[in-house]
């Protein structure tokens, strides 16, 4: 077991860096591969009306102009022990770890993206917990009474759920459920230490919204798999024995089939965390998702970049906790890892 968590960690290490490498690449080597100059690399970074002076100066904070390897060495160097910006007399400093400085706001990165992370972290642990329970408990029932009126309903609704993106869903609760009908309040974030009911109450609509679009892929995931393990012949075996139907169901034939939701678990919710983009901009909260349409909107490249790299690396360590999962879930893989 020691070996396996050994040999997952330092995959997680391998993989964090070359998310970092590409990343790299990305947003320093394939603009100059599609034919920009250094001038207009420094445009981006600079935002929308940029002046001559503003942008040699970016060239010489970001060592445009120098070859690429240093460029990387500086990038990965920010992001351990920090770096220094100069502006005229002035020299600022972004303390380690530093994703990014927005030369619009003159403001670090990390910082703001830590400000919001707790929004974030609100609405992507709040529905994933939602879409986890709700989506396996109702492809549970689908498959033991299949083909059922409450089979074909909830497929039916499932099916729905995945045609549905969250921008038409948080609209339409929007305007039916909260101008119209009254039935919930106007979603909005409040600390939990501030007041706890008011954090649940602001939050239970975009937690709703984003677990239906989920939760469907959940329900039909955990029901395809429920009807093929079903039928295995060990399951008829525990039948035999007199097990009760709860225990087959449960220990025998729900297990097997939590690996592919593990995966997809981890997968959905490191994405969430990066940043729910779409949830976050209907319901105006001030998370990472919406911090990066801003800096979209505005031309702040710096924040685009340190918001894609933090994103990276949540999505890189929720895989890394789900292959340890792994090995609870299923024991045949921490044998054959």
């Amino acid at each position: 077991m020691l070996t396996y968590i050994l040999r997952r960690l330092g995959a997680g290490v391998l993989l964090l860096a070359i998310v970092t490498m590409v990343t790299f690449v990305i947003f320093y080597v394939v603009p100059r591969l599609a034919g920009q100059t250094t001038e207009q690399l420094a445009t981006m970074y600079v935002g929308k009306a940029p002046t001559p002076e503003a942008i040699q100066a970016t060239i010489d904070r970001l060592n445009l102009d120098q070859p690429i390897a240093l460029q990387f060495w500086e990038f990965i160097k920010g992001i351990f022990v920090g770096a220094e910006y100069q502006f005229g007399r002035d020299i600022v400093q972004c303390s380690a770890p530093c994703f990014g400085y927005s030369f619009q706001t003159y403001q670090e990165v990390f910082p703001e993206i830590i400000n919001r992370l707790p929004v974030t972290l609100t609405l992507g642990l709040g529905a994933g917990v939602i879409w986890l329970v709700g989506g396996v408990t109702v492809g549970i029932i689908s498959a033991i009474k299949k083909g059922s009126i409450f089979d074909r309903l909830s497929m039916g609704v499932a099916l729905a759920g995945v045609s549905m993106p969250v921008f038409f869903t948080g609209l339409l609760a929007l305007a039916f459920l909260v101008h119209a009908w009254g039935i919930f309040p106007s979603p909005g974030y409040t600390p939990i230490t501030e007041n706890p009911l008011a954090w649940a109450t602001g939050m239970i609509l975009p937690w709703l919204t984003l677990a239906f679009l989920q939760a469907a892929q959940y329900a039909r995931q955990t029901r395809a798999g429920m009807l093929e393990t079903m039928g295995e012949d060990y399951i008829r075996t525990a039948r035999a024995k007199g097990l009760k139907e709860r225990t087959v169901v449960f220990k025998h034939g729900l297990r097997p089939t939590l690996t592919p939701i593990v995966t997809i678990f981890g997968l959905d919710i490191g994405l969430v965390l990066g940043g729910a983009v779409l949830t976050e901009q209907v319901y105006s909260l001030n998370g990472i998702g919406r911090y990066a349409v801003q800096a979209i909107v505005q031309s702040d490249l710096p924040v685009i970049l340190g918001v894609t790299l933090f994103g990276a690396f949540f999505v890189v360590i929720c895989n890394l906790i789900v292959d340890l999962l792994y090995a609870w879930v299923d024991p045949r893989v921490r044998v054959s890892g």
